[in-house]
């Protein structure tokens, strides 16, 4: 049954997968709040807001995904992000991240740079294995706009571009 489908179609219905499913919990919305009775007209019109909802997350996530066919593994732990590449690798908390660029001149591939409140640079690149979790990390940064970062990942810049930095509080 796996050689039904060619390699590039399977890989474009796996990452759309989610938005698919969305798709799926809208229609059942739909035809539950057009022909049901009672309490699954209501139930009907949550699917259909659960479904919305769950359809515009989906489209960023899968507009984030890269092929992850590049080099080196990328593991997100409790608030740990941990990058393991072929040459070069290392671990950085989430609550140390202070900047966040893309730079799309590292070699192989276009690369996430991140860098800690210490001065510490993560190099992760946009297509390594695992790197599609970090959507959920960017996300989760303080005043973050991740329309700005799909932006920039779809038009790939010519020379690095700091899509996120923490503002430093001041001492005094």
């Amino acid at each position: 049954m796996g050689d039904f489908l060619r390699p590039e179609v399977r890989a474009f219905f796996w990452r759309w997968r989610e938005v698919l499913m969305a798709c799926v919990v809208l229609i059942l919305g739909i035809w539950w709040a057009a022909t049901g009775v009672g309490i699954n007209v209501w139930l009907g019109y949550i699917f259909c807001a659960i479904g919305i909802g769950w359809g515009v997350a989906a489209i960023q996530r899968a507009r984030f995904a890269q092929d992850g066919d590049g080099p080196g593994v990328v593991q997100i732990r409790e608030r740990r992000l941990a990058y393991f590449g072929p040459l070069d690798g290392g671990i950085i908390d989430v609550a140390d991240l202070s900047k966040l660029e893309i730079d799309p001149t590292s070699y192989p591939d276009p690369s996430w740079v991140l860098t800690s409140i210490e001065g510490q640079v993560l190099t992760i690149p946009i297509n390594a294995k695992g790197a599609e979790d970090l959507f959920d990390v960017f996300a989760a940064l303080p005043d973050i706009k991740t329309n700005t970062v799909l932006d920039v990942l779809s038009h790939t810049p010519d020379a690095r571009v700091t899509v996120w930095s923490r503002v430093k509080p001041l001492l005094h």
